[in-house]
């Protein structure tokens, strides 16, 4: 005898594993280390510095 299953347990679990996997895909191509971030933040902040030093008044 085959063993019963509740189809909408079985969709939801499935929908759950693959949001997991996704989301590890993501983390993988789009994360950011905090040092990383900080570094960036740094130059865009030394670009800025650099073009307001430029302007002339």
């Amino acid at each position: 005898m085959a063993e019963i299953i509740n189809l909408n347990k079985a969709r939801k679990a499935k929908a759950q594993a693959d949001k997991a996997v996704r989301a590890q895909e993501n983390r993988a191509r789009f994360g950011q280390t905090k040092a990383e971030k900080q570094a960036e933040a740094a130059e865009k902040a030394r670009i800025a510095k650099t073009l307001d030093d430029a302007k002339r008044d």
